[in-house]
């Protein structure tokens, strides 16, 4: 295709609505049609990234292959469209910011006053521009964080309307909002869409094609006013109505001709109707399981929706290519002590130790662990998680009395798990870890080997602290073995204990690599451990 096309999402009324599930669906639908497609998502935040942000306030930061933490969204547009993302794929307004001050104090501007038009909105559409020219996406769709109206993301909007003036054809706005059911008067309301869409259109916008987000189905009456009142072709207001699973979203979307209507809109050639057979065979395995693994999920967020977005989804991905109902329990780490713990995990099938950072809950992840492993529970430990199992075999097993990390505790008389040495005379907080995809070599006959069936992998990271190599041998002698290291430090990436069922602790994360199509294998063949456990 000649040239790159440009979809920008844009939500109104209010926040949550799934914005980035619609960008995933209808790039997957391009994708489906044989174009190429990638998703950026622009926060309007002042942060420079998600990375330094409690979980609380902003759920789970994703990370790149090219060590960039993101936003969550970025795992969705992941998981549909099977294409890794990169930094260009996650802008803030703190970025946007920071490069143009950048800019202004080696002196680029040339001596001009330096405004948010036209300075701050060109950074903006420079990044927009720069997935099109530099790797050559036929499409690019660009989903606008926040809600229409709100002041923080203003100049993501002028930069849109810009953007549809100066490219035509080859840019369009979808526009996501919520329509309400009012219980007493037994009737939904379109007010709350003609409001969010009169608000665009007096920041210079008018919306393509909009997309109304609801709980029940609409008529189709109600649907030729939101056309009529918002300027708006009627084949291009499409509903998105609650469904089981969001990977349903694509089908929902293809059976009301989204995709058809973009490529109308665009001048492009709409063809046949693509078959999709593997995301279908997907959804047709998951209402196909009657049977359920049950695995608990370990963790001091667990109250969080958002928080493990990336694990959670892919032992879903799992359970589902292991033609199992998922059954997930989110244990939380701070509850769980000698007492109650073999009443809280007694009925897993598996249990999987959950990343993190900081003291709070770290000792009920050990009672977890030393109860999972003396029960012969297949477990698996990510990051932390996989740190918290060296600790828990060092002090129980190793005869290590007070055995820690030096993150929670630096006077410890054994540090089983220390800092990086490239991390010690670290001082700035975000962006500084050891982030991206790095290699990684297995041991032959291994868990972890079985699972991947292949002797060199590379999976993504996430953090500051490493298995202490002094301790290796000790470790190995007693039984839990290291079978995956880094072949250029020798950095241990993997640590299991070969006489159990299935005990394998990672310290990168290899839920960030699970996608729709192709889940990933350690989680497969987790699931498969738990369901043989149950049997």
């Amino acid at each position: 295709m000649a040239d790159t096309k440009y979809i920008f999402v844009t939500g109104g009324v209010v926040s949550s609505l799934g914005k980035g599930i619609i960008s995933a669906s209808l790039g997957k639908l391009l994708q489906a049609r044989g174009y190429s497609a990638t998703i950026q998502k622009f926060d309007p935040y002042i942060n420079v990234d998600p990375g330094t942000l409690n979980p609380y306030e902003h759920g789970e930061c994703y990370v790149t292959i090219d060590g960039h933490e993101a936003d969550l969204d970025l795992g969705h547009y992941e998981r549909f469209l099977n294409v890794p993302t990169t930094r260009a794929n996650n802008i803030t307004t703190g970025r946007i910011y920071q490069s143009v001050i950048e800019k202004e104090r080696k002196g680029d501007y040339l001596g001009k006053t330096v405004q948010v038009v036209p300075h701050i909105t060109d950074e903006i559409k420079r990044n927009v521009k720069l997935l099109g020219s530099k790797y050559k996406f036929d499409f690019v769709i660009t989903e606008i964080g926040g809600t229409v109206g709100d002041i923080e993301s203003l100049p993501f909007i002028e930069s849109v309307r810009q953007l549809k003036w100066e490219l035509g054809k080859n840019c369009m706005c979808v526009h996501l909002t919520y329509v309400p059911y009012i219980a007493a008067a037994k009737e939904y309301k379109t007010k709350p869409t003609q409001h969010s869409v009169k608000q665009l259109q007096e920041l210079g916008i008018q919306p393509d094609i909009l997309v109304l987000r609801t709980e029940r189905m609409l008529s189709a009456d109600l649907l030729r006013k939101v056309a009529l009142f918002c300027n708006v072709a009627e084949e291009a207001v499409v509903q998105s109505v609650d469904v089981p699973t969001i990977y349903e979203v694509p089908l929902v979307l293809q059976k009301q001709k989204m995709d058809e209507t973009v490529l109308r809109k665009m001048g492009l050639e709409v063809g046949p109707k693509p078959e999709m057979k593997a995301w279908n065979d997907f959804l047709q395995r998951k209402v196909a399981a009657t049977e359920t693994v049950k695995i608990g999920l370990v963790g001091k967020y667990v109250e969080l929706q958002d928080a493990y977005k990336s694990i959670d989804e892919s032992l879903l991905q799992a359970a589902i290519y292991n033609d199992r109902k998922l059954e997930l329990h989110m244990i939380h780490s701070e509850k769980i002590t000698e007492a109650n713990v073999a009443e809280l995990l007694s009925g897993m099938d598996g249990l999987v130790i959950a990343p993190g950072f900081g003291q709070r809950g770290i000792e009920g992840k050990f009672v977890s662990i030393k109860y999972a492993r003396e029960n012969n529970i297949p477990t698996l430990g990510i990051c932390l998680g996989m740190q918290c199992m060296v600790i828990e075999y060092a002090r129980n097993v190793l005869g290590l009395e007070n055995a820690n990390s030096t993150e929670m505790d630096v006077y410890t008389p054994y540090k089983v798990i220390d800092l990086m040495e490239e991390q010690k005379n670290v001082t700035n907080m975000g962006g500084s870890m050891r982030l991206g995809a790095y290699d990684c070599t297995l041991k032959k006959g291994s868990k972890a080997y079985k699972a991947y069936k292949k002797e060199n992998i590379q999976e993504r990271h996430r953090h500051r602290f490493e298995f202490n190599s002094q301790y290796r041998d000790q470790f190995e002698a007693a039984g839990m073995k290291c079978t995956g290291e880094n072949p250029e430090t020798n950095l241990v990436e993997i640590m299991e204990i070969p006489d159990l069922n299935w005990f394998v602790g990672v310290q990168f994360h290899p839920e960030y690599s699970s996608t729709v199509v192709s889940p990933n294998p350690l989680f497969v063949s987790f699931v498969k451990a738990a369901i043989d456990n149950k049997k």
